[in-house]
């Protein structure tokens, strides 16, 4: 087992596998083929524990399983080096995107190519919804926090209150027997040593880190308070976005469209339907957004923003997170989290629904897509396929 690997080495090695990570959080396997198999940076045991933490923390599965990663093989340092090799293929591929739909947006081939992308979203939030469904709704607990949320949603409530009150109703509405907890576990599940874990490395390192995000974010606060604003709202995105990247969109949706008004629900879409065709997660969009409204300045801003909550919060709840995780009011909690977000992709996809002017070629293509994918075609292929056949029948 290779330790303190050099931060350059991990580096090189996820940003060579960032330029093909897609598929979101099937990554994850790929990222444990290098870490565990090819490079013995990390025991196979200690990485199935990180992706455990990482589906009970926010931020997108992949991006946390690589900084993990990083963090076992080469510290905070290497967990840093990891994580900006892995997502800065995604934010190369989604500027340069972005550079090319504002210049080509207005031609007709594209415009259609667009309209195909923005059916092919609606598949794609769908299928999520009904993939999360199936996963978190097992009881009727489940299916109460479900609606609540995504009728809360639909009149245009706000996603974080609904993802905090879906939380703490976990705690009451779900009894212990039905989140596997046995008489007597909660106890075993308290921090031992909580003074010796708050100064462990990767702590110590998740406060440097703090500190030179405070300092970056008031510097591009005062070179441009638009950028700024944007960054605070991208990183308020990125903290509640607990169930991997697309928890993202309903946050996305709600802050960018509904609440501010910096885009159309249509434009946001586009940016979606991008970032899918784009390697990484699929909030690299806060990158298409950060772009449409101040260029390159607005991209890398927004990239780095949309990152770093998540990528802090793992920092510090690495070394803590053994003692928590069987906790009894936690695991009720985080169901309710979990199950709120189920809600939220489902008023997300009403929502899309609702933005598009359907036409008899547009309900074929989704219902293709959407079967594609449940099918488990690859993603990428189904975003492409739905763009030219748009661009011949739309």
């Amino acid at each position: 087992m290779e330790k303190h690997v050099p931060p350059l080495k991990l580096f090189l090695s996820f940003l060579r596998l960032g330029c093909t990570a897609f598929g979101g959080p099937a990554m994850v396997k790929y990222i444990k083929d290098l870490s565990c198999r090819k490079n013995n940076w990390v025991k196979r045991e200690d990485f199935d524990h990180g992706v455990a933490l990482v589906q009970t923390i926010p931020g997108a599965t992949a991006m946390q399983a690589a900084a993990y990663a990083g963090l076992k093989a080469g510290g905070g340092i290497g967990s840093l080096a990891a994580y900006t090799g892995f997502s800065l293929p995604a934010f190369i591929f989604m500027t340069i995107l972005s550079m090319v739909y504002m210049h080509a947006i207005n031609l007709k081939p594209v415009e259609s190519c667009f309209l195909g992308f923005k059916v092919i979203v609606v598949a794609i939030v769908a299928n999520a919804t009904l993939s999360f469904g199936r996963k978190m709704v097992r009881s009727w607990q489940d299916a109460l926090l479900v609606a609540a949320a995504a009728g809360y949603l639909v009149v245009k409530g706000s996603p974080v209150t609904a993802i905090i009150a879906c939380g703490l109703a976990g705690i009451f509405l779900y009894p212990a027997k039905k989140t596997g907890e046995a008489d007597g576990r909660e106890q075993a599940a308290k921090p031992k040593n909580m003074r010796e874990l708050m100064s462990s490395e990767s702590v110590r390192f998740a406060g440097i880190i703090t500190a030179a995000v405070a300092g970056i974010l008031t510097i591009i606060f005062i070179a441009d308070p638009l950028v700024g604003k944007l960054c605070a709202l991208m990183m308020k995105i990125d903290f509640f976005a607990y169930g991997g990247g697309y928890a993202s969109l309903p946050l996305m949706l709600h802050e960018v469209v509904d609440k501010r008004h910096l885009l159309t629900e249509k434009v946001l879409m586009d940016g979606i339907a991008l970032g899918q065709i784009t390697p990484g997660p699929i909030v690299i969009t806060a990158a298409f957004v950060g772009y449409l409204l101040k260029g390159l300045f607005g991209a890398a801003a927004c990239t780095w923003a949309i990152f770093t909550p998540s990528f802090l919060i793992l920092l510090v709840s690495a070394p803590v997170f053994e003692n928590f995780k069987d906790a009894t009011l936690f695991r009720k909690c985080m169901r309710g989290v979990l199950s709120s977000f189920v809600g939220l992709l489902l008023a997300v996809f009403i929502s899309f629904v609702l933005a598009i002017s359907w036409k008899l070629a547009s309900i074929l293509i989704g219902i293709a897509a959407f079967s594609a994918l449940y099918l488990k075609v690859d993603i990428l292929w189904v975003v492409l396929a739905g763009g030219g056949l748009a661009i011949i029948f739309l």
